[in-house]
């Protein structure tokens, strides 16, 4: 292998791009070489490159057509040269554009004229009159079969002749810097189609990128190959996108800008709460678990409605997991948005109890025709089925796809009044039971401390008795020491007589 087909492998590996595009690029920019130092005015120059000798082959490459007389060939020729003429010398083109607005003019009159004559005589419109296209014939590309069969006798209409032409020992510089030129572009022009084209197939997904910096009102999300826009509008108000954090981002929509192709993000997007649940849940993703219907408002609440076939599977448990193991995952995923997990039933009007929950419905009545749900709930959990700023109602009418009306439900006077009487007659009865049971606790508390003195009491006295015992029994002794001493001084005194 040479060095030159070693760059070419290279390059396509560093830029993911296919080989042949990249020799196709270095075809282009040989004949864009050739064409600036040797080429001819109505010549088409096609390259044939080889990668592994680096030799190239250089053609004038023309379709044959048909013979046209050589009126219209002249008229041709003096279009392409007045063509080339104005884009040669751009200040001199206003003065004939003058001139051939004024002919353009006269012509669309006199077309106008002449086209009313024909509906006036013939009354048929401009609809049903069809319009032929004229060919023009283009010396740079094309040749007549005439020309052609001198070349090539068995030359046919729509074949293609390719002449040999003299492949040149050197380029010159300009010719050179011309070809660098058209190999960076067609290369940059391959990479963008080539990324326009993966991610086109990827619009309408979920993918993971990295956020890259903040510019202006946009985010920057690095997402491999190119970097994706994140819009204002598109982002969960109040989360914070620091610079190397992965987030999760629904492609919203993918187009061909004028620096190539341009990626919108979203963050917003119900499909990324869809996404997480297929991720993080294996009962969804395997088909145990199905995910009918979601409703969310970004960064603040969401409703997820799920059910199963199978009588062994808990779907809001398998969603929740041990210890709220996996709903917790999601939560953290989206920014800390709370999630409510509603069992779907095909019964409306259990699904719209359901995603009402947590409040208790008392009532629905259901209109098929306008598809409208009445819900009577107690005054006590108006609120909590309406929710904050109504949210609540908002999102179970978008789960459902039904629109639901909340009042207060009404209970008759007569339960009330019972319900009155029957709560009277319980607070009476606690009272008494209060009162009795204050009047039990104080005797007990008066006969503990009547206990308790008393055996202060007799505590003391045998104290006292103690005392006295001892004190007698010291007086006996120091007496019986005292005799002691007397019989022992008498005993010695006789001794001494």
């Amino acid at each position: 292998m040479s060095e030159l087909s070693n760059a070419i492998k290279q390059i396509c590996e560093e830029k993911g791009l296919d080989e042949k595009s990249v020799v196709a690029t270095i075809e282009s920019a040989l004949a864009a070489a050739y064409r600036k130092d040797f080429g001819e005015k109505n010549q088409n120059i096609k390259v044939e490159f080889d990668t592994e000798t680096g030799k190239s082959k250089v053609f004038d490459v023309k379709t044959v057509v048909e013979d046209l007389p050589p009126e219209e060939i002249e008229e041709n020729v003096e279009t392409q040269n007045l063509a080339s003429e104005n884009l040669a010398s751009p200040i001199d083109a206003p003065k004939k554009t003058k001139k051939t607005k004024k002919k353009d003019v006269e012509t669309q009159n006199l077309a106008s004229d002449a086209e009313t004559s024909d509906v006036g005589t013939t009354g048929q419109s401009e609809e049903e009159t069809p319009v032929v296209e004229e060919k023009k014939f283009n010396p740079k590309t094309e040749i007549q079969i005439s020309d052609a069969k001198l070349i090539k006798k068995t030359a046919k209409v729509g074949d293609e002749i390719k002449t040999k032409l003299e492949v040149p020992a050197a380029y010159g510089r300009m010719a050179a810097q011309t070809a660098k030129q058209v190999i960076v572009q067609r290369l940059r022009e391959a990479e963008r189609e080539m990324v326009f084209g993966e991610f086109k197939d990827k619009e309408k997904e979920v993918v993971s990128g990295m956020v890259q910096r903040r510019e202006g009102r946009f985010v920057l999300v690095d997402l491999g190959k190119t970097v994706g826009y994140l819009p204002t509008e598109e982002q969960i108000f109040g989360e914070n996108y620091n610079p190397g954090e992965r987030i999760k981002v629904y492609i919203k929509e993918v187009r061909l800008g004028s620096k190539g192709p341009e990626i919108i993000l979203s963050r917003t997007s119900e499909e990324i709460l869809k996404k997480v649940f297929y991720l993080e849940i294996p009962e969804i993703s395997n088909g145990l678990v199905d995910l009918k219907a979601v409703a969310r408002e970004a960064g603040s609440r969401a409703k997820v409605a799920v059910s199963t076939d199978s009588e062994n599977v808990d779907p809001i448990g398998s969603c929740v997991g041990q210890r709220g193991s996996r709903i917790q995952t999601i939560i953290s995923e989206l920014g800390g948005e709370k999630i409510d997990i509603i069992q779907y039933d095909e019964n409306p009007s259990k699904f719209i109890a359901n995603a009402l929950s947590p409040a208790k419905i008392v009532s629905i009545k259901l209109d098929e025709k306008e598809k409208k749900a009445f819900v009577k709930v107690v005054a006590e959990q108006l609120s909590l089925a309406i929710g904050k700023n109504g949210q609540n109602a908002r999102l179970a009418a978008r789960l459902t796809g039904w629109k639901i009306d909340i009042g207060e439900a009404k209970i008759e006077k007569t339960e009330k009044a019972e319900e009155g009487k029957e709560g009277g007659e319980g607070k009476k009865a606690e009272k008494n039971g209060e009162k009795k049971n204050e009047k039990n606790n104080k005797k007990k508390t008066k006969k503990t401390k009547d206990e308790t003195k008393d055996k202060k009491a007799e505590e003391g006295e045998e104290k006292e008795d103690k005392k006295d015992k001892e004190k007698k029994e010291t007086k006996e002794k120091i007496e019986k020491k005292e005799k002691k001493a007397e019989t022992e001084k008498e005993k010695a005194i006789e001794e001494k007589m």
